[in-house]
C-alpha cells in the first residue's frame, strides 16, 4: 500500500477511541479517554466514503484520513492490527476478526478479541511488536497522528487513522472501514441499522423537556464538553450538557461548578473504581443539586459511551432512557 503524506491541520485537544476497562485505575482512565499532552488532529478535508447504495469500486481505492493523510488501498487488507478498541469492534462488526492479527490490550469486547496478540498499551504502542505482526493495514486513532503514525510510516508499515468526533461520524467511518476493506455491503448494513436507532431515539424525545445533564468520566469530575463525542450523544438523548459553555472536549469542573450548573441528571460513566451513587449523593454542597435531591444520579455503562463504535448507540439509547423514563415505558433496553 501506498501512502501519500497531506497536509494535517493544526491539532487540538481531543478525546481518542475509547477503551476503557471497568477494572482499570482512575489514571489510565483518564489515559484512553484524553491522554495529557497527547493531541488528536482534525482532518484537512472529510473521509472519501462511499454513498449509501453505490457500487462496489474496484482496488486500489484512495481515501482520507481523519489525520488529513491521503491514502492508497492498493488490495483488501488481510493482516489487520487495530490500536483502539473502538476500532476493533468496527472491525469485528463487519466479520473480519479472522483478518486480525493483534489489537492494543484494551480492545477486549467482542470476547474473542482478548484472545488476539497484543502489541502494547493504547497511548504508546509498541512498534516493533506491529512491524512483527507483518501487517498490511493498521487502524490508529487521533492520539497516535503526531507520533506513532509518522514512526509506523519510517517503518514502511501502512496506518489510517480514525477518529469520530459524533454519532454521524461513527456512522460514516463505519463505512469508511468498509470501504477500505473491500466490505462496503456489510458496512452499509450495519449503519442503515445503527440509523434507525438513532432515529428512533430521535424520535422518542421530540418535543421532551430537555433537563440539565452531568456527565461524570472519572471522579476527578473531567467530563465531556464541546466537540466531544459524548456532548453529541447527550443532545441526541434530549438533554443540555450543563459543559456545553467549556472551551474543551474533555474538560474538568470543579464541585462547586457542578453545583452551580445545578444539573437535573447526573450520569456516571465511571469505568474505574466509580463511586458509588450514594457516595456521590453525599459529596460536599452537593445536597442541594436538583439531580441529588430527585434522586436522579444514575449509572451508565462506560463501555457503551466510552467507545465510538457500533455500541456507542446502545449508550445513546441508554442515556436517553435515562433522561426521559416515561418516553421509553414498554421499550425494552437492547
Amino acid at each position: 500500500m501506498k501512502i501519500r503524506r497531506s497536509h494535517i491541520a493544526d491539532p487540538y485537544a481531543s478525546i481518542p477511541s475509547r477503551l476503557v476497562l471497568r477494572r482499570c485505575l482512575t489514571f489510565c482512565l483518564l489515559l484512553i479517554l484524553f491522554p495529557f499532552g497527547c493531541k488528536s488532529f482534525a482532518p484537512a478535508t472529510g473521509p472519501v466514503l462511499p454513498s449509501i447504495g453505490s457500487p462496489a469500486r474496484a482496488f486500489p481505492r484512495t481515501v482520507t484520513d481523519d489525520a488529513g493523510r491521503t491514502v492508497v488501498i492498493v488490495k483488501p487488507p488481510q493482516r489487520i492490527v487495530s490500536l483502539a478498541a473502538s476500532n476493533t469492534e468496527i472491525l469485528y462488526a463487519l466479520g473480519l476478526g479472522s483478518r486480525i492479527v493483534a489489537v492494543d490490550q484494551y480492545s477486549d469486547y467482542p470476547p474473542e478479541a482478548k484472545k488476539k496478540p497484543h502489541v502494547g498499551g493504547y497511548a504508546s504502542p509498541d512498534i516493533e511488536q506491529i512491524a512483527a505482526s507483518t501487517p498490511d493495514m493498521i487502524f490508529a486513532t487521533g492520539i497516535h497522528a503526531k507520533s506513532v503514525v509518522p514512526n509506523l510510516e519510517t517503518h514502511g508499515l501502512p496506518v489510517l487513522v480514525v477518529e469520530p468526533k459524533t454519532l454521524e461520524e461513527v456512522l460514516s467511518r463505519i463505512l469508511l472501514i468498509g470501504q477500505v476493506t473491500g466490505e462496503e455491503a456489510k458496512a452499509r448494513a450495519l449503519t442503515q441499522q445503527l440509523r434507525s436507532r438513532l432515529d428512533q431515539v430521535t424520535a422518542r424525545v421530540k418535543g421532551a423537556p430537555r433537563p440539565r445533564v452531568f456527565f461524570e468520566i472519572s471522579t476527578e469530575l473531567y467530563t465531556a464538553g464541546p466537540g466531544s463525542f459524548i456532548d453529541d450523544m447527550i443532545a441526541h438523548a434530549g438533554g443540555q450538557n450543563i459543559a456545553a459553555d467549556t472551551t474543551k472536549p474533555w474538560p474538568q469542573l470543579s464541585q462547586e461548578a457542578v453545583a452551580l450548573k445545578d444539573p437535573e441528571v447526573i450520569l456516571l460513566g465511571n469505568a474505574t473504581g466509580a463511586e458509588s451513587v450514594e457516595k456521590v449523593r453525599a459529596r460536599p454542597g452537593w445536597q442541594t443539586i436538583a439531580a441529588v435531591k430527585s434522586g436522579r444520579v444514575i449509572a451508565i455503562d462506560a463501555d457503551l459511551t466510552h467507545r465510538p463504535g457500533p455500541r456507542i448507540f446502545g449508550g445513546l439509547e441508554a442515556i436517553a432512557r435515562a433522561l426521559h423514563p416515561d418516553r421509553f415505558e414498554g421499550a425494552p433496553p437492547r
